[in-house]
């Protein structure tokens, strides 16, 4: 039979700890596929939560008690009650569970349904049909809740998750070994750690499911959520989504063309000031310069994509002159796009200087470097399909 343990963080919940663990006891009466069991995590509670959890731990064999000596955070509660829950009381799923009885316990056979149909990881949402938040809510929590989870889910681009705050939660053991290695619960300030915890568990491909829940305001103790709920979560959202863009292969192509390019125009430039004036077979200067320029740029691409856009399929030393063939010639669209973009620009609209600068050498900004830069960017969409499909293919392994 699997087990499952509801973990409740408490910080001075005297006043609600007992009648909470005796509401989860009774629902548990009514699940008969799975071991259920509560571990409490104090923060030392100057109320001395913790000593009533003691009793009560007396008297249920499947209610225990985890003390933190000194006051964590909901993240370090968490991460503690998980690393027992999974550990020492060898859980299957845990449970998020807040001890002022705000979550309903008569949900959790609903959760552990979810599980059993293959969820890894179950919300319970406020926000799909048949959740809600308090209809007495003043209208500025109101909007604090609903418009902070849209921003969210705006910021991360994710539409699929409803509910990305909630507290009440089921994490299977799978989620959790893949998840908390990436967690410190020293970046966490209080509520961002349930949304740093879920992005990262969405990142990782896991199976998510919402379950509707009513949210119930607390009637007793002090609410832990402060002004500092607001900056914290957007701080989080916004360096998450930073760090998500940065590190995006998408990004790196962008730079490293945007790179390319900048070596392209200056190649370009050079070339165009030292190459002298030759008519072969009708090819220009302009046209010598360019092709001469997109070969410097391939160049510096080939390089730069192999360190830092593909570096988790960087290719071997021994596989460059043949990579490198091979590179250039699935560039020969982009040369073509380019070249032929060039051609027609100079042929239908002519080279006329645009401005110029004559310190230390002469350098024109033409017309002619405005065709290039035209070519350059439509050549980037055949590029990055070129890439991934043949220098370095998406699945990681190499021709």
């Amino acid at each position: 039979m699997k087990r499952a343990i509801v973990i409740i963080p408490t910080y001075n919940e005297r006043a609600n700890i007992e009648r909470v663990i005796t509401k989860l006891l009774a629902v548990f009466t009514k699940v008969d596929h799975w071991q259920l069991g509560i571990l409490v995590v104090d923060d030392t509670s100057p109320d001395k939560t913790y000593q009533l959890v003691a009793e009560l731990a007396k008297r249920h064999h499947n209610v225990h008690l985890a003390v933190n000596q000194k006051k964590s955070g909901l993240g370090g509660a968490y991460l503690k009650g998980m690393a027992v829950a999974f550990g020492e009381l060898k859980a299957d799923v845990i449970f998020e569970f807040d001890a002022d009885l705000s979550h309903d316990p008569t949900k959790i056979p609903d959760f552990l349904a979810a599980i059993d149909g293959g969820a890894d990881m179950v919300l319970g949402s406020r926000y799909i049909p048949g959740g809600g938040i308090p209809k007495n809510w003043g209208w500025h929590r109101k909007l604090l809740s609903v418009v902070g989870n849209w921003i969210i889910m705006t910021v991360l681009t994710n539409f699929s998750i409803r509910d990305w705050t909630t507290g009440y939660r089921a994490i299977s053991k799978q989620v959790y070994q893949a998840v908390h290695d990436k967690l410190d619960s020293a970046q966490f300030f209080g509520y961002t750690f349930q949304i740093g915890f879920l992005y990262s568990a969405v990142k990782a491909g896991y199976k998510i499911v919402e379950v509707p829940f009513q949210f119930v305001d607390r009637t007793e103790g002090e609410s832990k959520l402060g002004p500092e709920y607001i900056k914290n979560t957007l701080l989080f959202i916004f360096k998450v989504k930073i760090q998500e863009v940065l590190n995006h292969r998408i990004f790196k192509f962008i730079v490293v063309g945007g790179t390319g390019t900048l070596v392209q125009l200056i190649s370009l430039q050079l070339f165009r000031y030292l190459l002298p004036e030759f008519d072969v077979l009708s090819i220009t200067d302009y046209l010598a310069a360019t092709f001469l320029s997109i070969e410097v740029a391939i160049g510096s691409n080939f390089l730069l994509n192999n360190l830092w856009t593909f570096a988790d399929r960087k290719l071997a030393l021994s596989q460059f002159p043949a990579k490198f063939l091979q590179f250039n010639v699935t560039s020969a669209g982009s040369i073509l796009i380019q070249l032929v973009v060039a051609f027609l620009g100079e042929k239908l609209f002519g080279i006329f200087t645009i401005f110029t600068f004559t310190w230390p050498m002469l350098l024109r900004f033409d017309s002619g470097t405005l065709y290039v830069m035209i070519g350059i960017i439509l050549g980037l969409f055949w590029n990055f399909f070129a890439y991934n499909k043949f220098i370095w293919k998406e699945n990681g392994k190499r021709q």
